[in-house]
């Protein structure tokens, strides 16, 4: 891709504490309202905004073919460092276009990636995670809701909105949980969503 995007803003400074804060939470336990939607079988699936590779690992560890996509390149070396043992496909690439991206995945994960983008950003990015779905696949996302960091770019993001524009690219919500921050961070909660896509590949007018 080369050019940084925008939703990124302030995630390459300090990519090394940044990737230990992450690793030091296990997957199981950020991501435990997802477990239940992991392909029952290995599959091919995409961590988006992967971050330091923690949940890209995790789901390689069972047996699934990753594809990673991070686009800050101080992030994505530190990562591919960590795991450089582990079955993942590193791709340079952000939504809403991913366009580095071929085929379609039985699950996609973003972890607090879509609250990043702008509205006009979501729309083309729900119709993009609709085309790269398998029928009856899953994509799975966390929106984070609190206060915003100083020099990140973060909008107020419903799980309410989410679900209505998920539902217009016939992706239907099987699983709305609610949950604090892992961290304890003061004021910080998290939506965790998982919609499953139409068996039928034509999905949504996207108008």
């Amino acid at each position: 891709m080369g050019s940084r995007p925008a939703s990124a803003m302030g995630y390459g400074d300090d990519a090394e504490e940044r990737a230990r804060q992450y690793e030091a939470v296990a997957f199981e336990t950020v991501h435990d309202d997802f477990l239940p939607w992991l392909p029952a079988d290995p599959g091919r699936v995409v961590d988006i905004g992967a971050g330091s590779g923690r949940d890209a690992a995790a789901l390689s560890a069972r047996g699934h073919q990753v594809v990673a996509v991070e686009p800050i390149p101080e992030l994505r070396d530190v990562a591919e460092r960590l795991h450089a043992d582990a079955a993942i496909e590193w791709v340079d690439d952000a939504l809403p276009a991913l366009s580095g991206l071929r085929g379609r995945f039985d699950l996609i994960l973003l972890s607090a990636v879509w609250m990043h983008l702008d509205e006009q950003e979501r729309s083309e990015g729900m119709r993009r995670l609709a085309e790269l779905v398998s029928p009856r696949g899953c994509v799975a996302m966390s929106l984070r809701h609190g206060p915003v960091p100083a020099g990140r770019r973060m909008f107020e993001v419903s799980a309410a909105e989410t679900i209505a524009l998920a539902d217009r690219f016939g992706l239907s919500p099987v699983h709305h949980g609610e949950k604090p921050d892992v961290l304890g961070r003061a004021g910080v909660r998290w939506s965790a969503l998982v919609f499953r896509a139409e068996a039928d590949t034509d999905r949504g007018e996207g108008e």
